[in-house]
């Protein structure tokens, strides 16, 4: 078959071969800790799950508008402004089937072919993929294990060039849990208005910081500089809704009503009982919200002592999402050459299943999720300090 250029601009998944290797082993029996996914192991508060069932009931199925039904755009704007003080209209907002539709509904607005996007490393693994479909380029600017990976106005500034249009600036970040503060979030978000640098927030994790760090929000900037940042979010990760697939966008009326454009001709609106629920969730009591986090806070305490004791790795703390994403390269060794096989070595000897950094941009590293149960995420860092060290 004869297929378009444009897949020539997805690269191959780095965990393909690795989650072979998982299915493989689990098929013939082995039982295999997986700490790669990124999927809370809470399931979906109750009072969430009854509002979708009742819209089930009433017939709440049928089309709604595409940026989603008023109701919900209203919860959305009231949790906003009682979360970040922000005003918003609900013109200001969208609703998305997931954070990442929303992301690409921006981009797509916002840039042209041979526009470059700045890219902070460690990142996602969408974004390059995303920026290059969207016709531009993603320029990528690293920030070391060794100072917390913690983005800079400075090392933006090396990246920059007269073709940069945009930011994607991720907080918490996916894979490394770094969490910038409202001094740190500020100076970077200041970095990109005087150069004007379109910044599109990534806060997908933003209900999940952990104590003594403080959550800071693009939201609370957006306030004053509506044309020059939009907010990308999703009720994945903080409501315990992977699945749901529930996004939403914070942006200038203008940007709202071009993302739209692209979303009617993509999906139109999501899914209407989905819709439903996350209107509940908004409204709703954050109780179970705040327990989820409680359990991921203990988690990434137990891990991060464990893993930052093992010689030879670098572990920055995390302070935000439910990761952590040490440098083991000081490991590699002739049966672990780099970050792909000690994954392998890893799932071949510890029967534990990790990421390789290389899928986020560093291969010097690998990434733990710890959205697991805690007995579960023990075993497992036990098992691969013992084949690390044994």
């Amino acid at each position: 078959m004869k297929f378009s250029q444009r897949m020539n601009l997805f690269k191959p998944s780095a965990t393909l071969a690795l989650n072979d290797r998982v299915l493989e082993l689990r098929s013939s029996g082995v039982e295999i800790a997986n700490l790669v996914v990124g999927d809370p192991d809470f399931n979906t508060p109750e009072f969430i799950k009854n509002a979708a069932k009742k819209a089930l009931d009433e017939n709440f199925t049928h089309y709604t508008p595409v940026p989603g039904s008023k109701e919900l755009r209203e919860a959305l704007t009231a949790y906003l402004f009682r979360e970040y003080g922000v005003k918003a209209g609900t013109e200001n907002v969208a609703v998305s089937t997931g954070g990442k539709q929303a992301l690409f509904n921006v981009l797509m607005s916002i840039v042209d072919a041979g526009d470059e996007v700045i890219i902070p490393v460690p990142y996602w693994t969408s974004y390059p993929d995303m920026v290059a479909l969207a016709g531009a380029v993603p320029v990528f600017a690293p920030s070391p294990a060794s100072r917390g990976f913690r983005i800079t106005p400075e090392d933006l500034e090396k990246a920059r060039t007269s073709r940069t249009r945009a930011l994607i600036l991720n907080s918490p970040s996916n894979p490394t849990g770094v969490t910038y503060d409202s001094d740190e979030m500020t100076a970077l978000l200041d970095w990109a208005k005087r150069h004007e640098v379109f910044v599109i927030a990534d806060e997908v994790y933003d209900q999940l910081v952990y104590p003594p760090a403080v959550r800071a929000s693009a939201c609370t900037w957006w306030k004053e500089n509506q044309e020059h940042v939009a907010i990308v979010n999703a009720l994945s990760k903080s409501f315990a809704m992977t699945g749901w697939r529930m996004g939403y966008t914070l942006g200038h009326a203008d940007l709202i009503r071009q993302c739209m454009k692209v979303q009617s001709q993509v999906t139109s609106n999501p899914c209407s009982i989905t819709q439903a629920a996350a209107s509940a969730a908004l409204k709703g009591d954050f109780s179970e919200m705040a327990a989820m986090r409680e359990a991921f806070m203990r988690r990434r305490d137990m891990a991060w002592a464990e893993i930052s004791s093992w010689d030879g790795v670098v572990c920055p703390r995390p302070e935000g999402a439910f990761y952590l994403f040490p440098d083991v390269s000081a490991l590699y060794n002739e049966k672990m050459p780099d970050d792909a096989a000690f994954c392998r070595y890893m799932l071949d000897e510890a029967r534990v299943a990790l990421t390789p950094g290389s899928a986020f941009g560093d291969p010097r590293c690998v990434r733990f999720s710890y959205s697991v149960a805690d007995d579960v995420l023990e075993s497992a860092l036990h098992r691969v300090k013992k084949a690390l060290y044994a």
